[in-house]
């Protein structure tokens, strides 16, 4: 899991900032898989001590925190990932699905989802994810996430995330008004630093489980045991 950094990209032209990358097999999209309910406003989510910056209009619903599930579950799970993390790929394909079926669909606990990019791309990737829209921000991430070798690995990511920016009804040029968004790309990286610095962490993924952090794509039974014992049923 690498450290973090940050790359400032002034007067983006984003299809030669990100050349260079090692073209990848191609591999299928797949469909926007869960359901997502409405986004809750952000400052309800934030754990105490957790500076967040004030901002209105399109710019607050594009950083509003994005939640999976119940409003309302008794344990909330919140996840700093980089979409461009192996790991961070590992737990959203297998570690997740089965945290919704166990949990999130039957109302127990609500994930809510931060970006902590680990690099440029992860932060372009992350963009545009949040351009899609609350309806189908999840589903975009797990597209992502699925194919993340390839556009990863690609001599022109930025045309690969436009391919699959598609799937959620994007279009190419909506991708480049996204990407050239200098507010967005800064709150991104800022939230991301400030809770990184309020948290003492700096890898991804990492997540806050009732008070109890783990760190990495864990088993599926170690989640388990963190979420029961928040919920009241572990050891």
């Amino acid at each position: 899991m690498p450290k973090m950094f940050y790359f400032v990209i002034a007067g983006i032209v984003v299809a030669g900032a990100f050349a260079g990358f090692v073209l990848g097999p191609e591999s299928d999209i797949p469909a926007p898989p869960r359901t997502v309910e409405e986004e809750t406003p952000t400052a309800s989510l934030v754990p105490p001590g957790e500076p967040v910056a004030q901002v209105e209009g399109r710019l607050a619903d594009l950083l509003a925190d994005k939640v999976m599930g119940r409003t309302d579950a008794p344990v909330t799970i919140i996840e700093y990932s980089s979409l461009t993390c192996p790991h961070c790929a590992s737990f959203h394909l297998e570690t997740l699905p089965k945290i919704d079926e166990a949990y999130i669909a039957t109302g127990k606990v609500r994930l809510i989802y931060r970006d902590y990019p680990l690099d440029s791309l992860a932060l372009a990737a992350a963009m545009v994810a949040r351009c899609a829209g609350t309806r189908k921000y999840f589903g975009m991430l797990e597209i992502l996430f699925r194919n993340q070798e390839t556009w990863t690995r690609s001599s022109n990511p930025v045309e690969e995330i436009e391919r699959m920016a598609r799937f959620a009804g994007m279009s190419k040029a909506d991708v480049g008004g996204c990407l050239n968004d200098a507010e967005l790309m800064g709150e991104i990286q800022q939230r991301a630093k400030a809770a990184g610095k309020a948290y003492a962490f700096d890898s991804t993924p990492t997540f806050f489980i009732g008070g109890q952090r783990v760190s990495g794509a864990e088993a599926f039974e170690v989640f388990q045991g963190v979420i029961d014992t928040a919920l009241g049923g572990g050891n």
